[in-house]
């Protein structure tokens, strides 16, 4: 299979369907991790252009800060609703929910957009459109605990290869606590795909 994975710098996901045997691709607008030669630095939108005929599978990783219900209040200045609106958090939300619309209706035929759960105001630009499942990194063998959702089409359910049951688990609690501290660093490594996931979509989907 071709198989492009967008919005990827780690090269998790790409590596886990190469490994297989799959033409895997990822692309992000910065260089790859791992410096591997099968990278587009370039945006997304110019590869989806030209998709139609050429992908078989498209797994997309869109920017997820504007769009998450962790961060709604900051759609308002200060934090706080009273405050009235943040017009620049507010059409930067737009942006990102048009970005997430045109990589689910990617001419693909099999497509995986991930993302965290989003707010309601997103939910509304997205067009209503629900998630198919959301994922835990521990129901594939992670010690983490990071609530995803997937929208999912031609594909089936992800199915967990190897629950793990825990009070605490690393990264985040299982009540969704952050447990990353501030780093230039830090938004890369919460965006990265955990391997278990990664594995599993490469066996399950690949």
């Amino acid at each position: 299979m071709r198989v492009l994975v967008g919005c990827e710098r780690s090269g998790v996901v790409r590596e886990a369907f190469r490994k297989r045997g799959h033409d895997a691709w990822s692309c992000d607008l910065v260089p790859a991790d791992d410096g591997s030669p099968y990278h587009y630095q370039r945006d997304l939108r110019d590869l989806l252009r030209q998709a139609e005929g050429f992908w078989d599978l498209f797994i997309a990783h869109p920017e997820c800060r504007f769009l998450c219900n962790s961060g709604v209040l900051r759609l308002y200045l200060g934090g706080k609703k009273a405050n009235g609106p943040d017009e620049a958090r507010w059409a930067a939300m737009r942006e990102a929910a048009a970005f997430f619309k045109l990589c689910l209706d990617a001419k693909i035929p099999k497509i995986c957009v991930e993302n965290p759960v989003m707010h309601g105001y997103a939910k509304v630009l997205i067009g209503g459109i629900k998630p198919s499942q959301s994922i835990q990194p521990y129901e594939f063998g992670d010690d983490a605990s990071k609530r995803t959702c997937l929208w999912l089409k031609g594909l089936p359910l992800l199915v967990p290869t190897n629950i793990l049951i825990k009070e605490q688990y690393a990264n985040q609690t299982p009540s969704g606590q952050n447990k990353l501290g501030p780093s230039p660093e830090r938004s890369a490594l919460r965006a990265k795909t955990y391997q278990g996931p990664a594995d599993a979509m490469a066996a399950q989907w690949g």
